[in-house]
């Protein structure tokens, strides 16, 4: 593989893990204000 494909791999794989920290962030604050 070349090291633009590993970037772009890795780039993708935080943006992805990230997003889902978000989410679930943003659900626990919802549920919490709920409360």
């Amino acid at each position: 593989m070349t090291p633009i494909a590993i970037t772009m791999m890795a780039i993708s794989l935080v943006t992805v893990w990230g997003g889902l920290v978000v989410v679930t962030i943003n659900l626990m604050k919802r549920g919490t204000d709920r409360d």
